[in-house]
């Protein structure tokens, strides 16, 4: 049930992002933020741990803020996975800028989401 909800707050959190961050396009249906926040959920339990590891002395040396990049190359890296699902307008940098302020938009809307979703122990 945690799963499902999960996934359920990542979707809306991903829909959020799309509304405001302009560079960030799903395809407008359910089905389909609901399978970019599985890929996004199973980026981020298994690709993004090796990579907070290996990264740990740059994360240290940033004081946590090298996170926030860590965060935004998994955006990437799910808009690669989703191919034609979901997009993130640019290339090279204002591509990973754009994904930058998306990561924090996902997080800021997780967050939230998760504070008014009832029943969530």
């Amino acid at each position: 049930m945690n799963t499902i909800i999960g996934i359920l707050v990542t979707a809306a959190a991903l829909w959020v992002t799309t509304e405001l961050v302009p560079g960030i396009r799903i395809e407008s249906s359910i089905g389909a933020f609901l399978i970019v926040a599985v890929i996004f959920g199973l980026v981020n339990a298994f690709i993004r741990p090796v990579i907070k590891v290996l990264s740990l002395p740059v994360t240290i040396l940033t004081l946590g803020l090298f996170t926030f990049v860590i965060n935004a190359l998994m955006l990437m890296l799910t808009a690669g996975l989703v191919g034609n699902v979901m997009s993130i307008a640019g290339s090279g940098m204002s591509a990973f800028f754009t994904a930058l302020i998306g990561s924090i938009i996902i997080s800021i809307a997780s967050t939230v989401i998760g504070w008014i979703m009832p029943g969530k122990d």
